[in-house]
């Protein structure tokens, strides 16, 4: 048991060390700070009743899929839950605690700044999933899951793609800010039920491939990061400041 603990506190480590990195990237920004504050706080917020959703519905999946789809077909049904219920419900919750927080325009966000404040939601909304799922991982799974970090790289291409919507005043950004993470996001959870792997084994590589595509995104977003420093394009404001 105390194993376990420790794996777990181990394992999001990496989580809290982004929100600590992308919190002191303005650091004598008081009003940045408080942002990033607020966008982790709502994050965890936003995470409960979703979480509280899904192992309402986990358990009442059996239920559902005998009375309200008898005759469909396993699999499926199981694409409709993963890609619906389950991605579609988490993206476009920590896509609205996103804008909420955008929309009180107390602060002249850059393109680099939205992505930031999208990732720290991710980073929380990702913290709050972990503890449901490390209830019976074991330590190898609670590691890949703390260190690919799904949301957090869905997160910043939420964020990215959203930054470029206000940079460029192209509305077609910011549908794929929701569109893109939310496929990607449904397709890693399909990859991963049984029935997928039961089909055929070699699908197993799918899930396998989606997990290193979520390590690449951790390294496209720190090098964002790093590099916008320097890009002025990431640096001009893209949310005026509403004047009181």
């Amino acid at each position: 048991m105390l194993l376990s603990i420790l794996i777990f506190l181990l394992s999001i480590v990496p989580s809290v060390l982004i929100f600590i990195w992308l919190r002191s990237r303005h650091k004598d920004d008081t009003l940045y700070k408080k942002n990033c504050n607020s966008a982790f706080i709502r994050g965890l917020i936003s995470a409960l009743p979703v979480v509280v959703l899904s192992a309402v519905l986990f358990f009442l999946n059996a239920i559902i899929r005998l009375s309200l789809f008898p005759y469909m077909d396993n699999l499926l049904y199981k694409a409709i839950y993963t890609f619906v219920v389950l991605a579609f419900v988490e993206e476009i919750v920590k896509y609205t605690v996103f804008r909420l927080l955008l929309k009180k325009k107390n602060y002249a966000y850059t393109w680099a700044d939205v992505a930031a404040v999208m990732v720290i939601v991710g980073v929380a909304f990702g913290l709050i999933e972990d503890i449901p799922y490390a209830i019976g991982s074991n330590p190898i799974e609670m590691l890949v899951r703390g260190f690919t970090m799904g949301h957090v790289g869905y997160g910043f291409i939420m964020g990215w793609f959203y930054g470029k919507r206000l940079y460029t005043g192209k509305k077609g950004y910011g549908v794929i800010a929701v569109l893109l993470p939310w496929l990607i996001h449904g397709l890693y959870d399909f990859s991963l039920t049984p029935e997928l792997i039961e089909l055929n084994d070699n699908f197993a590589v799918l899930g396998v491939s989606l997990a290193l595509a979520d390590i690449v995104l951790l390294i496209l977003m720190i090098r964002f990061f790093v590099r916008s420093k320097k890009k002025e394009r990431y640096q001009q404001p893209v949310l005026a400041i509403e004047q009181v």
